[in-house]
């Protein structure tokens, strides 16, 4: 091919991506299946490599990054980055003061024309300079201390949401401004996969706290590689250095215009973008966008107003150092600094162990926390929360509030003025079962499901559920008002209650009682699968119930199997017979058995079925990656239906790993362990065979 026709291909194709990718990223509205843009990108990473000087640094083949830097040089702002006054009065008021001096500033009487604005989202990320030259990305800049930033252009070629080539005519110069950020969804999958390889062993690996400081983070590696790889976007929302319009550059009269420009040279605005005249509708838009902000993917802290007019912003001028034109008015705080007075466990309705943070009271999010979760052992280890630290706590909307870490201050402080590293309880706070915690699981449960009083309201509903006992009206309101009364402290206690006691509960009627207390007494005949299901055994659910029943024939069998026994039940894999020998090893769940009986409670029960071993009884195996025909779903149950154990990790105990395509951590594990590693055939063939190999 002559230099001249790879050059035409060259520009073709450069033009053809950029505006694919302008679609995909920017619009979200695809025109390219990803397999086809693939392909034209392929095409094109061949004629630069064919004709290096065809390579340009706006070629969208070079946002996945360049040399590893050995620091950032520093970036002196031909127009300063100024931040903006922050309006200190959340409330309605905030945007009326802003309203007020801005009247005051341009000397409009109280019954004068209101002031027309533009309001905008204010982004929690990181600020970015974007210098343009004949249209082209020349170098980006960070905030810094406002006249001097530094120049992370090779990482930010790398956002996918920035043009490296402004589209339609461009000045000679203009710089756009705007914010880098990470969405959420894209945090919590960076998260997830920061975990994985802690998981696995990688060094110098850390959990992010939050979306702004992954997002900065990213922005500021050395190496535009590891940028690259870090999920960011971006949102244009303001103006640096320009050409003016005397001279060739744009001819916008209000900030309005800017931001519509900006969209047309192919940078991403918020939609929520929204012009507003006078304080009235200021106030509207604050409680409107606080009315969405928890459902939108990226976070926010305020929303921002500015006097649209350019002419107008320019008659304002500034006010040490700050823009009289502009005002940031925030949302209350979703992440305050508190200190750490206990670290309690709390029981659930299902019996999940949650250890939670007693705080000092903080304002936060709207409301005074003195709570926050610490979601399980592993998350409470991890982030190394220990009573006496000062910790940034988190609430969003309704959210649950957390801790999402400790300040660095306390977590450098010597080990012995700090209070003992947090370890779950190994018995139920509530009642002293057993607190057990799967293998494949995060979470500690109570084993005492029919003892436990914080379950005890749970445990009622579901043995009088329909599928279980079927006591009809037996509900909520009702089981909550005997539960509250003392009435029913266990099971048992359902087949002592009477028509004078129903009777006298609020809002029941004699009839209601009276068919409450048949309801009781007919419940009595049930079925061995329905008595199963109704003690409400972690994991055994109505089938588990039935070939339980039809394996054993007895309960008293069920309740003595050993793990092993269980395993031979068709259906029954380790994680249900484990959950079962701990139910039945606590003796109270025994009494409440036996109990039920005393009480009346009887059902058939027969012979057990012949007895028949699992192939695969005693192996475990990890399913990594993504298999060729089967949904890792679908081969776990193949796999737990021969007996073999289905772990979420690799260890010493697994017997083998089946990889899949993208196959990551896990697969690196087990070979660094020199675990057997297969592919679906070879476990479909063991399946097959019905035995391992050797």
């Amino acid at each position: 091919m002559k230099l001249e026709d790879a050059a035409r291909e060259v520009a073709e194709l450069t033009a053809q991506l950029h505006h694919h990718a302008h679609r995909y990223y920017v619009l979200d509205a695809p025109e390219l299946p990803d397999a086809e843009y693939d392909k034209l990108f392929q095409r094109l990473q061949a004629l630069e490599a064919a004709y290096p000087e065809l390579r340009t640094v706006h070629s969208p083949t070079q946002r996945v990054g360049g040399n590893v830097l050995d620091g950032f040089a520093k970036v002196r702002h031909r127009v300063p980055m100024l931040s903006i006054r922050t309006e200190t009065d959340i409330t309605p008021g905030g945007a009326s003061a802003f309203d007020a001096r801005v009247r005051k500033e341009l000397g409009l009487a109280e019954d004068g024309p209101q002031v027309a604005y533009v309001c905008e989202l204010k982004f929690d990320g990181l600020a970015m300079n974007l210098r343009y030259e004949n249209g082209v990305l020349v170098q980006a800049a960070t905030r810094g201390d406002g006249e001097v930033g530094e120049d992370v252009t090779q990482n930010i070629r790398t956002v996918r949401e920035i043009p490296l080539r402004l589209n339609g005519e461009a000045p000679p110069v203009v710089e756009v401004r705007g914010e880098v950020y990470m969405k959420r969804a894209d945090f919590d999958a960076l998260n997830a996969r920061q975990r994985e390889r802690i998981a696995a062993g990688q060094k110098n690996e850390k959990v992010f706290v939050n979306p702004r400081n992954a997002a900065a983070g990213a922005v500021r590696q050395l190496d535009p590689a590891i940028a690259a790889a870090r999920p960011l976007s971006f949102f244009a929302y303001g103006l640096g250095e320009v050409t003016p319009a005397a001279d060739g550059g744009p001819d916008c009269a209000t900030q309005f215009d800017w931001l519509q420009q900006f969209g047309r040279w192919g940078f991403p605005v918020a939609i929520q973008t929204a012009r507003a005249s006078g304080a009235i509708e200021l106030i509207a838009f604050h409680e409107n966008i606080g009315r969405q902000r928890d459902a939108l993917p990226y976070d926010i802290d305020g929303v921002v107003y500015k006097v649209d007019s350019v002419a107008l912003q320019q008659q304002l001028g500034f006010v040490s150092r700050e823009p009289r034109w502009a005002v940031a008015h925030k949302y209350p705080a979703q992440e305050q600094l508190t200190e750490v007075l206990a670290i309690e466990v709390q029981v659930g309705r299902t019996g999940k162990l949650t250890p939670v943070a007693k705080l000092a009271p903080v304002f936060v999010g709207g409301v005074t926390v003195t709570n926050a979760t610490l979601h399980n052992e592993d998350e409470a280890r991890r982030k190394d929360v220990r009573v006496g630290d000062t910790v940034i706590v988190r609430r969003a909307g309704d959210v649950i509030p957390e801790v999402v870490g400790v300040v660095p201050e306390s977590a450098a402080k010597p080990a012995e003025r700090r209070g003992a590293i947090f370890t779950m309880p190994r018995q139920c706070p509530v009642c002293g079962s057993d607190a057990l915690r799967a293998e494949d699981e995060v979470d500690y449960r109570c084993t005492g499901g029919l003892f436990c009083a914080a379950q005890r309201k749970e445990a009622i509903l579901h043995f009088a559920a329909r599928r279980a006992l079927d006591i009809e009206g037996l509900g909520d309101k009702l089981v909550e008002q005997l539960v509250d009364a003392q009435l029913i402290r266990t099971l048992p206690d359902l087949y002592k209650l009477g028509f004078t006691t129903l009777v006298g509960l609020d809002r029941m009627a004699d009839k209601s009682a009276k068919n409450i207390v048949a309801a009781l007494e007919v419940s009595k005949k049930t079925t061995l699968p329905r008595f199963l299901f109704g003690l409400g055994v972690r994991h055994v659910g109505e089938s588990t119930a039935k070939d339980l029943a039809k394996h054993f024939g007895k309960l008293d069998a069920i309740m003595d199997a050993s793990e092993e026994q269980l395993l031979e039940v068709n259906d029954v894999g380790p994680v249900v017979a484990t959950s079962l020998r701990a139910f039945f090893d606590q003796t109270h769940n025994r009494e409440v058995v036996e109990q039920l009986r005393a009480s009346g409670v009887t059902w058939e029960e027969g012979e057990p079925a012949p007895r028949t071993s699992k192939p695969l009884a005693g192996k475990t195996f990890v399913i990594t990656g993504t298999l060729p025909t089967l949904s890792r779903d679908e081969a776990k149950d193949k796999l737990e239906s021969a007996g073999a154990k289905v772990a979420g990790s690799v260890s010493k105990k697994t017997d083998f790993v089946v990889a899949g395509a993208e196959a990551g951590s896990k697969l690196d594990k087990a070979n660094l362990l020199g675990i057997t590693v297969i592919d679906e055939g070879a476990m479909l063939d063991i399946l097959s065979r019905g035995m391992a190999p050797p």
